[in-house]
């Protein structure tokens, strides 16, 4: 087997950037991409490129020049039909173009889930303009959830509590969607106690693998906080990894997937959503335990061994927002890192982001303590202590 090999990574952000780390560490070459440059990724990996992946030509010249033995979508704004092409074309694509494709577009995915595998899910029906998402909307019932079939990070998500509020959720979803084309999927409001991510490994060789359920809180569609383990009952950990197994196994491949469910109030696990790749929320995984879910992801993509992974103790995550914008020309300064780091049993990442606008993710606080509670509480704590400012001279 070819150990060292070359890895276009389409999508530079945070997660990204610590996957390249994880694959550093193992001796791979990594070839950043992303829209705009200076993304984090590009700043630890070997080589990187700005283009528009939604650009089909331009994804076909960047894999001509580099011919990697693997390209691995890290976002959501990719033109995937061109990589069903380069799959054919002999280029490994992770964990497929397919599963890509079709996780890439919540329409596609909740399809597959719903319709094909038969899962339980929240009712749902998609809209492609603002009236119709009225008539969805009525016929769905009041409250629900209006998403772009096609973001990253929760953009362009709301609640809509009545009639009245459909015409700005249209607005708002529009301007949080990517892709070319405007679709939004409607959904049934789910009364849940907890919202849980369940980190799902696909071997090349060996069995699928989970890891502790992560349970995690947003605001505005987007995560605030996570923590592990998550308190579910064992008969609902083991419906949740029997979904994730479903699904998983048939979109194929080899990788690390973010399976999302929602556990309602009557105790039900609902599939909502995944993620082909590491999720926002698993950057608890930094401090809970020996191997990330970046580690995790690389060994599954290069087929290396996992024979265990080995957890530290109660954990949590918790995010540090930028609250205004800044430009290119801009110097950013942070302030009170210091203060988060002598807090004991919590450590910080900052992503490198080289501009902010207001809710944009800047960095992550990491705790563990003896309880969820607590160890939350400290992640909360620390990330108060921190702010991002445009620097003044």
């Amino acid at each position: 087997m070819k150990f060292s090999r070359k890895i276009l990574l389409l999508g530079s952000g945070e997660l990204g950037k610590e996957l390249v780390i994880s694959l550093k560490r193992l001796g791979q070459t990594v070839i950043a991409v992303d829209r705009y440059p200076g993304a984090p990724a590009m700043q630890v990996a070997d080589h990187f490129e700005v283009c528009d992946m939604l650009d089909a030509s331009a994804l076909e010249a960047i894999v001509t020049q580099h011919k990697p033995d693997l390209i691995v979508p890290e976002i959501e704004a990719i033109r995937t039909e061109k990589l069903i092409e380069f799959e054919k074309r002999g280029f490994t694509v992770i964990p497929t173009a397919e599963a890509t494709h079709l996780t890439m577009n919540r329409n596609a995915i909740r399809d597959v889930a719903a319709n094909e595998l038969k899962l339980k899910t929240a009712k749902f029906l998609y809209a492609e303009s603002a009236e119709e998402l009225q008539a969805a909307s009525d016929k769905i019932g009041y409250p629900n959830v209006v998403k772009p079939v096609m973001s990253s990070s929760g953009k362009g998500q709301s609640v809509v509590k009545n009639r009245t509020d459909v015409a700005k959720a249209w607005t708002y979803a529009c301007e949080g969607m990517r892709g070319d084309k405007k679709r939004v999927i409607v959904e049934e409001f789910i009364k849940f106690d907890l919202e849980i991510t369940l980190l799902t490994i696909k071997q090349r060789k060996g069995k699928t693998l989970f890891v502790a359920p992560i349970g995690h809180r947003q605001e505005r569609g987007d995560y605030q906080e996570s923590w592990m383990p998550a308190k579910m009952t064992p008969t609902q950990l083991k419906k949740a990894q029997t979904i994730a197994k479903k699904v998983t196994d048939r979109l194929g491949g080899a990788g690390l997937f973010g399976v999302e469910f929602f556990i309602s109030k009557k105790g039900e696990v609902y599939f909502s959503e995944l993620s082909p790749r590491p999720h926002d929320t698993g950057m608890v995984t930094l401090i809970s335990q020996d191997l990330t879910e970046f580690d995790l992801h690389a060994r599954a993509i290069l087929g290396l061994p996992i024979p265990q992974i080995k957890y530290f103790g109660p954990s949590a995550s918790a995010v540090v927002l930028a609250t205004e914008d800044s430009s290119e020309t801009d110097r950013l300064e942070f302030s009170g890192i210091e203060k988060a780091l002598e807090i004991k049993d919590v450590d910080v990442r900052v992503f490198g982001k080289p501009t902010m606008r207001p809710y944009r993710r800047m960095a992550v606080t990491l705790a563990r303590a003896k309880t969820t509670d607590a160890a939350r509480k400290l992640a909360a704590k620390a990330a108060a202590k921190i702010t991002v400012t445009k620097a003044k001279n």
